[in-house]
């Protein structure tokens, strides 16, 4: 468990945060980021930050994140709680605007946890994955704060990926429901 994770997890109930990643997708992220030493990741969706407790509990001392969220309080308590962390880039702006702007180097792996990166500008997302490099994405199974119309939304995401030639994909039944695919050219 990430030092910082109970903190978050009360922050989190105090806030009235429902939308957390579960400590199942945390976990699979800390061994997804802890097999790319010197690795440059990206999450699309901080929130507030437990998932990323769990990204920077499994990188090196080498390894840098960039986390972005648009919402300005969520990245403020984030900054609160992870403020020093040197590895560590919080974004406070539109996800989709951020994508189409950003041009440093590829990242090895990709949580897309919002919006952007996941149902809009997914191109633009698997073109800024290393080859080899991970894209994670959560929710894939209906959850009861979906909207309505939401589940086809997801059915067609996974049409969509499963389509893709340049990634090789896992769909698993499994916490949220989960999708790892990993670009292969």
């Amino acid at each position: 468990m990430p030092s910082r994770y109970s903190v978050l997890l009360e922050k989190s109930r105090e806030i009235g945060f429902g939308m957390s990643s579960d400590v199942y997708i945390g976990t699979l992220l800390k061994t997804l980021v802890a097999s790319k030493p010197n690795g440059n990741f990206l999450e699309l969706g901080t929130g507030i930050g437990l998932s990323l407790a769990w990204m920077i509990e499994g990188m090196d001392g080498n390894s840098k994140i960039i986390s972005v969220d648009n919402d300005s309080e969520l990245i403020q308590i984030a900054n609160a709680f992870f403020h020093g962390e040197s590895r560590l880039e919080l974004v406070c702006t539109d996800g989709g605007e951020w994508l189409e702007s950003y041009n440093g180097a590829a990242f090895d792996l990709i949580f897309a946890d919002a919006w952007p990166g996941k149902y809009s500008h997914l191109d633009k997302a698997l073109e800024l994955l290393k080859t080899g490099g991970f894209y994670v994405i959560d929710d894939m199974l209906k959850q009861p704060n979906w909207p309505s119309g939401h589940e086809e939304k997801a059915k067609e995401l996974v049409r969509i990926l499963e389509k893709r030639e340049d990634i090789t994909l896992t769909k698993m039944d499994w916490s949220t429901g989960l999708i790892i695919a990993v670009k292969i050219k």
